[in-house]
């Protein structure tokens, strides 16, 4: 199909900046373009554009701008695009109206109520894609055998595709929505996005919305049922508002396209690269499929030229642009994700598993604290960076640019305010000079430092710096690589870098090093590979169902219809595109999971072929749990396996086969000049080559730089560069020599370290989230791993959750100075929460516990493993021991407990193995000097916040360096702190004298809470990005009164203090230092259950207004960040109907900036279960500041089926009959400043 005799076939990446365009020429040859995307006073459409350029200039004759471009002579195009990146990014897309249940208004507001960056108190998301929202008056819930629910009337009884039985609860009244859809019609809406829950099986109620809109005349109805088809809603919501939202976008811009060309096209080929990689025709591009349109072209482009080149070698792509570096893996097959978060929407569609790091060209360099800083701020495009002669500011480019690595002689004279000019060296050499003596001067005259850098400073160089840039950079993108192959279960030294984009040719040879990768892959066209790629892909059409099987025999024939059923439409879709059958190849896979998980795996069963014991299309079940142990560790013995989806994926081979020749070569290649590249501490002479003057039979001893039009490459010492046959750079990466380094404090290797530690602590929680089985560790992600020193000391955490980060530092100081044991090396640590282990309720979160067995079983010290055996039967011993308090029972989930131990000790052991690869490249005593600098940089991060905080408090409040605060628990117990800051040395004693005494009660909070809430907070309000860890705390000397509510005695209830004392913590510290009004203060804990089961979720509320900021709503707040079970899940493994999920009006507090709103969730049961509550916030309100006004209390009400409405307090432990229903309504957040005050008569504290 994609060889069309005499004709110019393009396949062209129209970017954000630049737009590629490959060609295949009526005689065979190839060539390839570049242009700008967007240059209006020269062309009105960069595709069009650059296909008319070539057809001119290949064939001789005019092709007026001004007139549509004839298509006799084009064979195909094939285009991948950002118009819905952009319009996602830049929220330009069509205006549109939610439909959705009602209830669940504010469902995708709220989403999984976690928040992106743990330590941005102004909690900063990205808005919903649509402006208005219609709730829909309908309910169809899914029917449960062992459902109590009385019934008035009987129930509409449907069938779903699924198999499942569901029950109409509401009819849909079409009457209703059509007077709600006029109304936004008036508004000038013309784009729906419906979704409608338990819709992915039972859709009649969304197509009867649909046809209804449609006739009235919208011109876009995305239907969620239609856009993908998969349980869960939030994520289902997100993905159809995407595809409502930029659909009519991309279908604008597909018309303006088409009326380029005489006859619009029709008579032409023309297909667009989705997400997954494949092409589709252009009639069938949608919004939701087309958000990685433009990287889907690369990874197909070096998936094809060097997988098979490289003797089928896996392959990490890496493609290194302006502002960002994505990476991806190939190893025979796309690797694909149905969950992907793209500039904070979540899509669930498939797309290629593309991870995105904010490192490159255009980042931004900093020194702060002592560190050098690599993004994620980017200088982007204007004023770029420095050396673009517009006033930008340092970075990576210009860094490379400083050490000579970049040669403008080699740029095109585009630079500068007339963009005339060429590259400047001088301008970034400028900012760099200023940046080296701003290091020096930090470094000389810092006691902290100095110290540690054995009392004497070695001055800098600006090369220095540049190169310290460097390596920074690299060691960041490095991260996301190891996430991929090394949290995965692959060998990250096995693979083959293969490196395009066009800043990325400049590290690949140090970032390959750093991996232990031996080979480096740059095509050609590596320049615009996204643009080859479109021309090697396959058309694809893909079609998918949900299911609600198990994967077992009395399945098998019904699974095998339904495969066989989607395989013939697929079939018959790419015959009628013009495929023959033996172009043709049908893939099939099933969506599986273990019964009770909630970790779904998309699997193939390519190499496991059918058998008696599997289905027709292969074994899946072989394949499944190869997979599931591959990465994961583990199998779950005799747990049935479910099919949640059937997938099915006709390719249409399609690609252009290359046809180049290679070219005869010299002897050896000739340089076309020498220049100075500085590499680590010297500069070297570096041979100059152009990539059109070396033929394949050429090698090049590094250094060297070969340059081509579109892109450097940097061949570095003890490296050699080969050209293929096909005219590609192929660079064995040698080891090198190890970087000696001594115990000496060294500000670059302190920024790479930082970098190197949290990547161990964040794959001990891939590990931990990959192996555990629970719903609160794998799915809400209720963990945390961290890295300690030798004296227990917190070195690096992964951003899990703030609570548990100082306790876990005092219960492994314990270890190591309370039982006697010799201090180790290093530690590693892993801390989740189990959800059930024992105790007088399900759940073990009992609202009226008085003492600590009451909650469940007790650690002090207990070895889990002893030379290397998991000690089962003694802690199983353990989690029973419980029972034999009065009324109180041992684990009623053992399963789980012992499965989620064994991921934490496999955390442990990842983390112990990563430690041991740092401490064998550079030795014990370096990797302990390290853990201690880090810390020590942290310090210095928090010294400064405190003597900024006394300067500004000196200027505003006539010298006094004491500030204090008071807040209560709602049964009145006070929290009191007293801070004296000392200005010069920027230390803190932080004094809770007067706080109440240990309460009779579960609030007691151990001293190791407090510190958890005071280095988060402490964090926070040093507002960058430094490591978290015990060096925060180093100036801070903390008073807790033994006795009190903050240091209660060994036996007092406890679990009350972790979710809820911690809380009022953070509120009292941020209010002694006026940083921002309070958030909801409360977890708002729930759990019901039975002996037989149980669950346990915590609960989003408002976030507190600060100087500049309104506070969030319906989010997670300060000490906890877990997420919430999705609706559709809940209701199908639980007996409960979630009868609201929305954001509750004018709860957060007025003011200038006004608080976060609460939200209200009503879970009515369907059986007997016990309901415990547990919250805070109820007869207290989140406190406003400078004028803002208090946010509204929470409120816990229990509603009988016999009318009554009862007010449960704030912690109840309760038996429900079904029927039976719950209301939560968690607080708001505070406001902050006054509401009358307006812009300009308002005098407010800054942001710290």
């Amino acid at each position: 199909m994609a060889e069309t005799k005499g004709k110019f076939d393009f396949a062209i990446d129209r970017g954000g900046t630049f737009t590629d365009v490959f060609t295949r020429l009526p005689d065979g040859r190839e060539r390839v373009l570049k242009l700008l995307s967007y240059d209006p006073q020269n062309y009105r459409d960069a595709p069009t554009e650059g296909i008319r350029r070539v057809l001119e200039q290949e064939t001789g004759q005019s092709f007026p701008r001004d007139q549509a471009l004839d298509t006799s002579q084009i064979g195909w195009i094939r285009m991948g695009t950002t118009v819905a990146t952009n319009a996602l990014l830049e929220r330009q897309g069509e205006r549109t109206a939610l439909l959705v249940t009602r209830g669940f208004r504010d469902l995708l507001h709220i989403g999984t109520q976690a928040r992106p960056n743990l330590f941005d108190l102004e909690v900063c998301m990205p808005e919903v894609l649509y402006e208005e929202v219609i709730e829909v008056e309908e309910r169809v819930i899914l029917r449960q055998d062992s459902c109590q629910l009385p019934r008035n009337e009987p129930k509409r009884i449907v069938t779903g595709s699924t198999g499942e039985s569901l029950e109409v609860w509401q009819e849909l009244d079409l009457q209703r929505v059509e007077q709600d859809l006029r109304r936004v019609q008036s508004k000038g809406i013309s784009s729906l996005a419906v979704l409608l829950l338990h819709s992915y099986t039972w859709a009649a109620h969304e197509k009867a919305v649909g046809s209804l809109a449609k006739r009235l005349g919208f011109n876009q109805v995305s239907l969620s049922s239609e856009v993908m088809p998969m349980v869960r809603a939030v994520p289902r919501g997100y993905t159809v508002c995407a595809d409502a939202y930029l659909t009519p976008k991309i279908h604008l811009y597909l018309t303006e396209f088409s009326a380029g060309f005489k006859g619009g096209l029709k008579d032409v080929d023309v297909l667009f690269m989705q997400s997954d990689g494949g092409l589709t025709p252009m009639e069938q591009f949608y919004g939701s499929r087309a958000v990685l349109s433009g990287p889907a072209g690369g990874v197909v482009g070096y998936a094809v030229t060097c997988y098979g080149f490289m003797e089928k070698k896996p392959v990490i792509g890496f493609d290194m642009g302006g502002t960002s570096t994505d990476v991806s893996r190939y190893a025979g097959q796309y690797e694909h994700v149905f969950e992907a978060t793209i500039s904070g929407i979540t899509l669930q569609a498939p797309q290629l598993d593309i991870s995105t790091v904010a490192a490159g060209g255009g980042s931004r360099l900093f020194f702060r604290s002592g560190m050098f800083v690599v993004g994620p701020e980017s200088a982007g495009a204007h004023p770029g960076p420095a050396c673009y002669r517009k006033g930008g500011p340092l970075t990576v480019t210009d860094a490379n640019l400083a050490l000579g690595r970049l040669l403008p002689t080699f740029f095109p004279t585009i630079f500068g305010p007339g963009e005339n000019e060429p590259l400047s060296t001088e301008e970034t050499m400028k900012h760099f000079r200023t940046l080296t003596k701003e290091i020096n001067q930090y470094l000389s005259t810092n006691q902290l430092l100095s110290s540690a850098a054995g009392g004497h400073h070695s001055e800098m160089s600006v090369e220095d710096v540049a190169m310290g840039f460097i390596n920074v950079a690299n060691e960041a993108m490095c991260r996301p690589i190891r996430a991929l192959t090394q949290a995965k279960g692959h060998d990250t030294s096995e693979h083959v870098l293969a490196c395009f984009g066009g800043a990325g040719g400049q590290h690949a040879c140090a970032i390959a090093r750093a991996l232990g990768m031996k080979t480096v892959f740059i095509h050609k066209y590596s320049g615009v590979l996204s643009a080859y790629g479109l021309a090697l892909a396959d058309v694809v059409e893909e079609v998918q169902e949900p299911c609600s099987l198990k994967y077992e025999a009395g399945s098998y024939s019904e699974l095998d219809r339904r495969i066989e059923q989607l395989s013939q439409r697929c079939d018959q879709i790419l015959h009628k595109r013009g495929f023959s059958s033996s172009q043709i190849n049908i893939e099939v896979f099933l969506h599986l999971r273990y019964e009770g998980t909630d970790c779904a795996l998309m699997i193939t069963a390519t190499g496991h072929p059918s058998n008696a014991h599997s289905c027709m299309s292969g074994d899946f079940r072989t394949a499944f749990t190869k997979r599931y142990l591959k990465e994961f560790g583990f199998t779950i013995t005799g747990r049935p396996i479910m099919v949640d989806d059937i997938r099915v994926r006709g390719s249409g081979k399609s690609g252009i086969r290359s046809k180049v020749q290679p070219k005869a070569g010299q002897k050896s290649p000739r340089p076309i000049k020498m220049t100075q590249c500085y590499f680590e501490d010297r500069y070297l002479d570096t041979s100059v080559y152009l990539w059109e003057d070396l033929s394949s039979d050429h090698s090049i001893q590094g250094p060297a730089i070969i340059i081509d039009k579109n892109s450097t490459i940097l061949v570095e010492p003890a490296c050699v560069a080969h050209l293929t046959e096909d005219g590609d750079v192929c660079i064995d990466v040698s080891t090198g020599t190890q970087c000696v380094l001594g115990t000496e404090l060294n500000a670059i290797q302190l920024s790479i370290f930082s970098h190197r530690f949290m990547s161990i602590a964040e794959q001990m929680g891939r590990v931990l989230q990959r192996t555990s089985i629970s719903t609160n560790i794998k799915e809400r992600l209720d963990f945390s791993c961290a890295v300690f020193g030798p004296d227990g000391g917190l070195v690096s955490n992964a951003p899990h959750i703030p609570v548990h980060l100082g306790a876990m530092q005092e219960t492994v100081q314990f270890q190591v100075f309370g039982d006697g044991m010799h201090a180790p090396v290093f530690f590693v640590a892993s801390r989740g929460h189990h959800a059930d282990i024992g105790g007088i309720t399900p759940g073990s979160m009992p609202p009226h516990s008085t003492c600590l067995q009451q909650e469940g079983a007790v650690f002090t010290s207990f070895k889990l493993v002893t030379g290397g055996v998991f000690q089962e039967k003694a802690v199983t011993e353990a989690l029973m021991a419980p029972a034999q308090y009065p009324g109180c029972s041992g684990t009623r989930n053992l399963r789980d407990n012992l499965s989620d131990l064994r991921a934490q000790v496999a955390a442990n052991q990842r983390g112990c193995q990563l430690v041991g690869e740092l401490i064998a490249s550079y030795g014990l005593e370096v990797i302990q000097a390290y853990m201690g600098y880090i810390q020590s940089n942290a310090e210095l991060a928090v010294r400064d916040m405190l003597k900024d905080f006394a300067r500004r408090r000196r200027r505003q409040e006539a010298g006094s360096l004491e500030v204090e605060a008071e807040d209560q628990m709602d049964d009145g117990t006070p929290i009191r702190l007293k801070v004296q800051i000392d200005e010069q040395q920027g230390s803190a004693v932080f004094d809770f004298t007067g706080t109440g005494t240990e309460v009779w009660g579960n609030c007691n909070a151990p001293r190791a809470i407090t510190l958890s809430a005071l280095i988060y907070c402490l964090r926070c309000m040093v507002g960058q990005d430094v490591p978290l860890n015990q060096g925060c705390l180093a100036p801070v000397k903390v008073i807790i009164p033994p006795g009190s509510i903050l240091q209660p005695s060994q036996n007092a209830a406890v679990v009350g203090g972790n979710v809820l004392t911690s809380q009022r913590v953070v509120d009292v510290i941020f209010k002694a230092f006026q940083v921002c009004a309070a958030s909801q203060g409360c977890m708002n804990n729930i759990s019901f259950g039975s002996e037989k089961s149980g669950y346990y979720e915590t609960v989003a509320g408002g976030a507190g207004a600060g100087p500049t900021w309104k506070g969030r709503s319906g989010v997670h707040t300060h000490m906890t960040n877990t997420r919430i079970t999705d609706p559709e899940i809940l209701e199908s493994r639980y007996p409960v109907i979630l009868e609201q999920f929305s954001l509750r009006p004018d709860s957060g507090g007025a003011g200038l900036y006004r608080g976060g709103d609460g939200v209200i969730r009503k879970l009515r049961f369907r059986s007997p279960v016990v309901l415990s509550v547990l919250t805070e916030r109820r007869s207290t309100q989140p406190y406003g500041l400078h004028g803002g006004k208090n946010g509204a209390p929470g409120l816990n009400l229990f509603h009988k089926t016999d009318g009554r409405v009862l007010n449960l307090g704030a912690k109840n432990t309760i038996s429900l009959d079904p029927g039976d229903m719950f209301s939560l309504f968690t607080p708001g957040g505070g406001g902050y400043g006054s509401a009358d005050e307006q812009d300009g008569d308002h005098q407010l504290p800054s942001k710290l």
